[in-house]
This record gives C-alpha cells, sequence and structure tokens, in this order.
C-alpha cells in the first residue's frame, strides 16, 4: 500500500472504456436518444468542471434528486470526478422529506427536476436540463482522488428521522466483482432493464455500476415501469438482463406474453421475500431463471445471493464472495445450521458508518459485524432462506405467526396473484388474520374464491395459522421501491377504504384502491423508502 486514496471512479470507468474499446458503443438507452461511452465520460468530465466552479470538491455534498435518465448518470459521475460526495435521494418524496435531507448532509450544490427545484434551499440549485446546458458550454474538468466517502444513500425503519449511509470510494468496483462479474457473468452484449431506480442502492448496482464495468447498455426511465412497459422495453431493446422486486414479477404475470421475453438470459428479484411459486411462475414467463438476492442498503449492494452458475430456488442463495454471514441467537453466538436466527454480515464494502450519528452506528456495526434484523436460516449446503424481517411477526391470540409462510402457502394458489397477511382487529376488538389477495384475473371475484383460499390454508396450515377472512384487491399498498406496506394492513385503514365482498358481491362496486405510491394524506408514508436491497 502506498497510502494514496483509491482511483477515482469516474476516471476509472472511462479510461476502461478507452483501454476496452467500448467508446462507441451505447452506454444509455433513453427514450429515443442512444448515448455512447464516450459521449457519457465526455459529459461527465464536463458536469464535473461545472460542479467545481459551483464549489464542489472533497468534503463537499452534491444531493441528486433527479429521475432517472443520462442527467443522473452525469450528475453522479461527474460529482465523484471532482472528489464530491454523491447524495442521491428519491425524486418524489415530499418536500418536508428532501429538506431534512439537504439539511441533515450540509450539500451545498443540489441537481433536482425542474420541478421540485423550488423547494430546495442550498446554495446552488440547478435542473437536470441548467446542469447539462452548462456543461455543454464547459471544459473536462480535474480527476481528484480522495478519501472523502463516495456516497452516501439514506435509509430509514418506520420510526425516526432518515439515516445517511456513507460509502467507500473503492465498493463500486467490489460491487461488480463479486456479483456483476462473478454471479451474473455480466459483459459488453448485456442490455439491462431495472425495474427499481438509480437512487435505491439495488438501481444503483443494476443500472450504473453492473454495466459500465462491464460495457454493456442500459434502458433508463424517468417513471417506475408498469408490466405493459416492462414488456414492451424488453422486446424493443433485446434486454438479457431484468431486475425486478417480486410485486413487479407478479404484475408481468398477469398479462405479459412469453414471446416478448426471448432475449432474456437471467432475471434478478431482490426488495422482498420472492415466493417459490412466484420465482417458478416468472422463470416459466421468461423462459430464463429468476435470481433471488438478499442485500441491505448499510451494505450497499448483495451480501447473499444466486448466480447464473448456482441457483437454488426458494433460497437467496450463498455468501458473495468476499462476505461472511452468520445466523446467530438473540444473545448473538452463532446457530446451527437449520435453526432460524437473524443474519449478521462482515464484508468490503459495510457503509463507513451513519452520517452525524456516532451511536447509532455503534448499535448497527459490532466489530466489524452488521446485525441486520432479517431473520433466516443456513442450509447445509451453503444456501440461506430469508424468513422476513426480526419485526415482521403477527401477534393472534398470545402466539406469534409468521405472515410469510402463511404467504407462502396462499401464494401457490393458481388463482393469486399478490398476497399479504396481516393481523387486524375485528368487530369485537379482537386481532384476527386477515389475507389481502390480488388475483391473477381480474375478473376472479365474490365470495367463492374467498372461501376456496380459507379451505386452501386449513388443508396445508396449522389451524392457528389459517386467516379468518380473506380480502380481495387490485393492489396492495406498497413504497415506492416495492416493499410492502405491512403497517398499513394492520392499522385498519385499509380494510376501511377496502371492504371485503359480501356472500355473493362482486368488487365492482367497492372503493378503489389507491395506488400503492399515492396513498391517502393520512396514510402518507413521512420517512424516505429504504433505498437499499432489503
Amino acid at each position: 500500500m502506498n497510502g494514496r486514496p483509491p482511483r477515482n471512479l469516474a476516471a476509472e470507468l472511462a479510461d476502461l472504456a478507452r483501454s476496452r474499446g467500448w467508446t462507441d458503443r451505447p452506454a444509455l438507452l433513453f427514450e429515443d436518444q442512444v448515448i455512447t461511452y464516450g459521449e457519457l465520460h465526455d459529459l461527465a468530465a464536463r458536469v464535473g468542471q461545472v460542479l467545481v466552479r459551483h464549489g464542489a470538491g472533497p468534503g463537499r455534498r452534491v444531493l441528486i434528486a433527479l429521475s432517472d435518465g443520462p442527467a443522473w448518470v452525469a450528475t453522479f459521475l461527474g460529482t465523484v470526478r471532482c472528489g464530491a460526495t454523491a447524495v442521491p435521494v428519491n425524486p418524489l418524496l415530499t418536500a418536508h422529506d428532501h429538506g431534512f435531507m439537504a439539511d441533515d448532509c450540509a450539500a451545498g450544490i443540489v441537481v433536482a427536476d425542474e420541478e421540485i427545484c423550488s423547494r430546495f434551499t442550498a446554495t446552488v440549485v440547478r435542473s437536470g436540463d441548467q446542469l447539462l446546458a452548462e456543461a455543454h458550454q464547459a471544459e473536462a474538468g480535474p480527476v481528484v482522488r480522495t478519501d472523502e466517502p463516495l456516497y452516501l444513500t439514506y435509509t430509514s425503519g418506520t420510526t425516526g428521522s432518515p439515516k445517511g449511509a456513507m460509502f467507500r470510494q473503492g465498493n463500486p468496483r467490489f460491487y461488480h466483482q463479486s456479483i456483476g462479474e462473478a454471479l451474473l457473468r455480466s459483459g459488453p452484449t448485456d442490455v439491462t432493464l431495472s425495474v427499481s431506480k438509480l437512487y435505491f442502492g439495488y438501481g444503483l448496482c443494476n443500472s450504473l455500476v453492473f454495466p459500465l464495468y462491464s460495457g454493456g447498455s442500459v434502458v433508463l426511465l424517468r417513471e417506475r415501469p408498469g408490466p405493459e412497459a416492462v414488456e414492451e422495453l424488453v422486446s424493443r431493446h433485446g434486454v438479457t438482463l431484468l431486475y425486478a422486486v417480486p410485486s413487479a414479477f407478479a404484475g408481468l404475470g398477469r398479462s405479459a406474453e412469453p414471446a416478448s421475453f426471448g432475449s432474456v438470459r437471467a432475471a434478478v428479484s431482490a426488495g422482498e421475500r420472492l415466493s417459490l411459486e412466484l420465482g417458478g411462475r416468472t422463470s416459466d414467463l421468461l423462459g430464463a431463471p429468476v435470481l433471488e438476492q438478499l442485500g441491505q442498503t448499510e451494505v450497499g449492494c448483495a451480501f447473499v445471493a444466486n448466480g447464473v452458475d448456482a441457483n437454488v430456488a426458494g433460497t437467496v442463495g450463498r455468501a458473495v464472495p468476499g462476505f461472511t454471514v452468520q445466523v446467530r441467537d438473540p444473545e448473538g453466538r452463532p446457530c446451527p445450521h437449520g435453526t432460524v436466527g437473524e443474519l449478521w454480515v462482515t464484508g468490503p464494502t459495510l457503509m463507513i458508518g451513519y452520517l452525524n450519528r456516532p451511536e447509532q452506528t455503534a448499535a448497527a456495526l459490532r466489530g466489524g459485524w452488521l446485525a441486520t434484523n432479517d431473520r433466516g436460516m443456513r442450509n447445509p449446503d451453503g444456501t440461506f432462506v430469508h424468513l422476513g424481517r426480526l419485526d415482521d411477526l403477527e401477534m393472534v391470540g398470545g402466539i406469534t405467526v409468521s405472515p410469510l409462510e402463511i404467504e407462502g402457502v396462499l401464494g401457490a394458489h393458481p388463482l393469486v396473484s399478490e398476497v399479504a397477511v396481516a393481523a387486524v382487529p375485528d368487530e369485537t376488538g379482537a386481532t384476527r388474520l386477515r389475507a389481502y389477495v390480488v388475483p391473477r384475473r381480474p375478473e376472479e371475484s365474490g365470495s367463492r374464491l374467498e372461501q376456496d383460499l380459507v379451505g386452501f390454508a386449513r388443508e396445508r396450515l396449522a389451524p392457528f395459522k389459517v386467516p379468518r377472512t380473506v380480502h380481495l384487491v387490485p393492489a396492495l399498498p406498497r413504497t415506492a421501491s416495492g416493499k410492502l406496506r405491512r403497517f398499513q394492513l394492520r392499522s385498519g385503514l385499509f380494510a376501511a377504504e377496502n371492504p371485503p365482498a359480501s356472500p355473493g358481491s362482486s368488487p365492482a362496486g367497492r372503493p378503489e384502491v389507491p395506488h400503492p405510491t399515492a396513498t391517502p394524506a393520512s396514510t402518507t408514508w413521512l420517512g424516505p423508502d429504504p433505498a437499499g436491497l432489503r
């Protein structure tokens, strides 16, 4: 070691593109634009110079609140090129959330979608279009090597303020070497489409790190694509690697045609547990394996994953090369194989810590290990089974029940597309299990299917795990990252807005379920969605 800071990420990627002969290859496919590697890295260098003129550099932070597109990628690379720390955030958050994050990280520069620029009070605020217009008039900026954090990502649980997890300069190279290269075999002929956006850790790896390190192309979209858009984009661009969360794969299965997915060689699922049945259905639709992974914001990428050369359905795979994963009991002692406990992980990409939160950092990082708050089990073959969050349990009649087990059973029913189970109070105040089900075919309705599902569960579950009621809904409440808002199901608000069908009725007269990203004001998610893979 010579004590010098790591190589600058933006310069490393630009040099790699030149040395590998990728300069004229398409890097970004965005709407009707095709941006080559040469054009992208030239633009990023110019953006870096503009940011320097506005005061960016080591120790300074640039908050990026942009929708996915060339401006996002160029701003991120331009930020890290000049040695500043990039702070990507979801542009769809509230003004309150954006204000908190900008103040917390002391962002001196904000680059945001034009319609939200006015909410920021940083010294310099630019829209993506304004920044690119300035960049086209600038020269290439300097390359700065620094030990300052490369980027930070905000995360939060269901309570407490968002926390900025800080990551080291060399992390992206390791993400690619251990996952993109070793597990996914990403290469120059790959075309990537990620339903998860760039401001999430999962999306950052999918749509920036893996493609730009391997010479492939990535399809970018401003909005989160629905099933029809995913099908059309895969067919139009010949997508080979498709990344999504389970709810997105479930949506594809309701309407898509297998012929549209002939180019796909592998799909990756993360964000929440993928049921064995949904994974099988999706694999049949795509004609390709679905590789489940598990990661966490504080790790930066997946730490347990399946790969194209080793995929064990029903598991999240084995520890990613370079990581050590243990299952531990509540006292922190390692558990034997086959025992359920908390997953702990150690490896080279763990966060440096939470910005400005030393006590919370000390609670999360213990002796070089991260306590993930995820429940899991290690099989004798080294694969892991993910069993949800430690706090993702329901209490019914004094008995603790895992909703994921029940969801796994009901999800295997041929007429079920998605399912979520929660304990809700009945008219007497007693807590009962209720299953919320999205039918595979919208025309499926009424009490017949609801009764069939209760009987289906009775045949496969212990009596206390059988839902007392089944509620058919057109959609489940989810965060922007696709994670289930189970707390909303428990609250009773979701039940009140979507009453179960009475015998012989159809859901035609029910109030519509709000779109997952447009919940009523009384139930709006006040913190940011977790920005990682968890």
